[in-house]
């Protein structure tokens, strides 16, 4: 069983359907530069999914068992493609009070979409 770390805070929330989740993605910073190198996803709350959800989705979209990193920017891919979308169904939420139970902290090997960590579990707003 993962160890689970909680983290409140208030941001920016890009909220978005995926695959039959509701995901909720945030940046924090790893240092006082505040470059937003970590990303937070998140399953959003009351759904009973958890974080390795997303991991294993994002497997399952390569015909190859891929890597960490692979499924890490599969992601990454999501959460910043819904970002930038701004479909009817995907809701940008400034200033939001949220907390998290992640359960998983992940190092990619290079920067991808601006984030050096990503980290997941699932999402609560407040």
């Amino acid at each position: 069983m993962p160890t689970l770390e909680a983290v409140t805070a208030t941001s920016r929330l890009t909220v978005f359907p995926l695959h039959g989740l509701m995901v909720a993605y945030t940046t924090q910073s790893s240092d006082a530069r505040a470059l937003g190198d970590v990303a937070i996803v998140g399953v959003l709350e009351p759904d009973s999914a958890s974080g390795e959800h997303l991991w294993r989705m994002a497997a399952s979209m390569f015909t190859n068992p891929p890597t960490g990193q692979a499924q890490a920017r599969w992601i990454l891919t999501q959460c910043t493609r819904a970002r930038m979308c701004r479909a009817p169904s995907y809701r940008d939420l400034p200033d939001t009070k949220w907390t998290a139970e992640l359960s998983r902290t992940f190092h990619l090997d290079d920067l991808f979409a601006n984030h050096d960590i990503v980290r997941t579990g699932r999402l609560s707003l407040l």
